[in-house]
């Protein structure tokens, strides 16, 4: 039996939970330290997975399989491919920026009433911790019943982390602010749970189908992508679409589309820092995975049918979450919205059904969670001192705190997909691969670009250009060494993978491919002159002799 390197991998920081709640309330600094260690020690293990992962390899590899509910069909099956192989890392990696940068989020405040010491530090990093486990099995879970269930479980530890230890710098104050943190809790929850329960009725349903296909119900999703390919599943149109609309709307809503998005500004408004790069950089990347890994896999007659729709409203989150966040006044939820939008881009790519808008929406779901947790942390560190987060209360940051302030500028301009820097590559794949099957698409999305510089240009524009002109911002101190360690590797790995994507390419290019061949579509074939004949041959969609063959 090989070594359960997937297991291990996910299992380190649920332990590490576990201990750091452990801690005695008196030992905060040994908590922050314990749970620093775990993360660092997972990163370690998910560094592992992807050197082992072997892109000329077998579809899924470090594969684990267990009886678990036999009764049910249900069993503990892990394994990766490239996608998730990918994303396991970019957690892994994100999680120790993450501890780092709420280093003092659970602190008691000086002044702060006592009936407060409800923000235990233990609490805040073992939740944390719990969230990175629970992300990381359903990046590796091949039995789709196993992915629901983690799915849904990540819910819990992010409700508390977003109502019980929110941003203190409220406009409002404490009392109006703790009752806004608990609505956007309990909206994050209601809605999340609600997709959940959408697609527990949609996975039992497949159970069902496999069983009157198969003889007997499974949820291995190695099996059913067989059958599905050996033409032993079979299943009604009917039937098929809305199994795919069950499984794509809990996605959709974690991923977030719109316009089931309304969530996510609240919920990342009154986060903390670190917190809200958890949401929007590791939480909702199993929402945009899962519709490679699922729809697209398991209904593939269905994908293409909702092709349409899915890319309409992939353009509606690009140019809609830009533009709101041009007229923010908030900064978390301008960064929010500009998730919105960036997140259109990911789900266009991924129906786009082209090998460069696939591999594009790979891409683009690590780099944006570099760019934006490079961006939201070095925000968090800004309102933490003045105590704002209101764009005006702002202005001439950069003349007291330049560090500060160059770092913000390079989250942001890789948040607009400056070329040289990661993202830039990740989108251009997107537009690449969206405009070579549908060319309207592709043209109406590069209005996201234009929007992206207005509101990072103006918003670095009006916080940190210009004169000093409160008295707040005078003795603003830059970036400690802690603060400079956190945002220091962000801005190194913007800046290497822009220029040098390849190594990651490589290895999610083939599972692009095989999702690709799920869904039977192949690369529009561009046009082009033939010498001899000095004319275009004209490419014809599928059904008509060229491009797709389904």
């Amino acid at each position: 039996m090989s070594f359960p390197l997937l297991t291990v991998t996910a299992a380190l920081p649920a332990v590490g939970a576990v201990a750091t709640a452990a801690v005695p309330a008196a030992k905060r600094t040994a908590a922050k330290w314990l749970a620093l260690v775990f993360s660092l020690a997972t990163l370690v293990l998910a560094a592992v997975v992807l050197a082992r992962f072997d892109p000329d390899g077998a579809r899924y590899q470090l594969t684990e399989s267990h009886a678990w509910i036999s009764d049910f069909g249900v069993r503990y099956e892990l394994g990766v491919d490239g996608i998730g192989a990918a994303l396991m890392a970019l957690t892994a990696l994100l999680i120790p920026f993450v501890i780092g940068a709420g280093w003092h989020d659970a602190d008691q405040v000086e002044g702060e009433p006592t009936h407060r010491r409800w923000r235990p530090t233990q609490g805040f990093f073992a939740l944390i911790l719990a969230v990175e486990a629970m992300v990381l099995v359903s990046f590796a879970a091949t039995d789709v019943f196993l992915f629901y269930i983690f799915f849904e479980a990540m819910l819990i530890p992010m409700y508390f982390l977003i109502g019980g230890f929110g941003d203190r710098a409220h406009a409002a104050g404490e009392e109006e602010g703790a009752k806004q943190r608990s609505y956007a809790a309990v909206k994050f929850l209601l809605y999340n749970l609600a997709g959940g329960l959408i697609m527990l009725a949609a996975v039992i349903g497949l159970f069902v189908v496999s069983s009157d296909s198969l003889g007997e119900g499974t949820f291995s999703l190695p099996e059913l992508l067989r059958a599905r390919a050996n033409g032993d599943l079979t299943m009604s149109t009917s039937t098929e679409r809305l199994l795919f609309l069950g499984f794509f709307v809990a996605f959709a809503i974690k991923a977030p589309l719109w316009p089931l998005h309304t969530w996510l500004p609240n919920a990342m408004g009154e986060a903390t820092a670190p917190v809200a790069v958890l949401i929007t950089a590791v939480v909702d990347k199993v929402g945009t995975f899962a519709m490679l890994r699922f729809c697209l896999g398991l209904f593939p007659n269905a994908s293409s049918w909702a092709t349409p729709v899915v890319i309409g409203l992939a353009l509606v989150s690009v140019l809609y979450g830009a533009l709101l966040a041009v007229g923010q006044r908030d900064i978390k939820r301008l960064v929010a919205y500009a998730s919105i939008s960036h997140f259109g881009f990911i789900i266009l790519g991924v129906f786009a059904m082209t090998s460069q808008g696939q591999s594009g929406a790979t891409l683009y779901m690590v780099f944006h969670g570099i760019s934006t947790a490079a961006l939201m942390l070095v925000a968090g560190f800004l309102i933490s001192r003045r105590g704002s987060r209101l764009i005006a209360d702002y202005g001439g940051v950069q003349k007291v705190a330049p560090v500060l302030a160059g770092t913000f500028l390079v989250g942001g301009l890789a948040t607009l997909s400056l070329p040289g820097l990661a993202p830039f590559v990740s989108e251009f794949l997107v537009l690449v691969g969206t405009y070579s099957r549908y060319p309207v698409a592709g043209i109406i999305a590069t209005a996201g670009i234009i929007l992206a510089a207005l509101y990072v240009l103006v918003l670095y524009q009006r916080t940190m250009t210009g004169p000093v002109r409160k008295p707040e911002i005078e003795g603003m101190p830059d970036l400690k060494v802690r603060e400079l360690a956190v945002v220091a590797p962000l801005v190194a790995l913007l800046l290497f993978l822009g220029v040098f994507p390849k190594p990651l390419s490589e290895i999610v290019n083939p599972a692009v491919e095989h999702t690709l061949s799920d869904v039977q579509k192949k690369d529009p074939k561009p046009q082009h002159p033939v010498a001899d004949h000095n004319k275009w041959f004209d490419y014809k969609p599928a059904g008509h002799g060229g491009g797709d063959h389904e």
